[in-house]
């Protein structure tokens, strides 16, 4: 007896981020996909230099937009956080009187990029996961033949 798959191959494509600010009063971040398709509702944490603790936190719209006002008495470079389904990235945001000088007349524009990471854990049931298909599949077809 023959067993055959008819299965279907969609095409995967890989999810990279790009991440952009303009400083204007308040600054403007903007988050797409490398396919150009923008990260709707993705969740954004703002931190304010030298700290850990979140300054402010929300989603960007349909557009992949987050606008905020950073305290220009904390002048110093801000990171951007945005994440969404395990894709995301950090922008650097430069705030203060030397950083929004230099942006008078043209924005400025940052971009950084970071694919997906994997936890330990993660990691670790991926290749256990992998190893006991093929180890399955092996014992399957090295099998007795009735």
């Amino acid at each position: 007896m023959q067993l055959v798959a008819l299965t279907t191959v969609e095409r995967s494509l890989a999810h990279g981020v790009k991440i952009e600010h303009k400083s204007t009063p308040a600054i403007e971040v903007t988050a797409i996909y490398d396919s150009g398709e923008p990260m709707k509702n993705a969740q954004v944490t703002v931190y304010p230099p030298s700290s850990d603790n979140a300054w402010t936190k929300g989603t960007t719209n349909d557009q992949g937009k987050f606008n905020f006002v950073p305290d220009i008495s904390k002048a110093g470079n801000w990171e951007v956080k945005i994440r969404q389904a395990g894709h995301g990235g950090i922008v650097v945001v430069p705030v203060g009187e030397g950083a929004i000088a230099n942006s008078t007349g043209q924005a400025s524009t940052a971009a950084t990029t970071q694919g997906s990471s994997f936890t330990p854990l993660q990691i670790l049931l991926m290749v256990g996961s992998v190893t006991w298909g093929f180890v399955g599949t092996a014992l399957y077809f090295s099998g007795r033949k009735v």
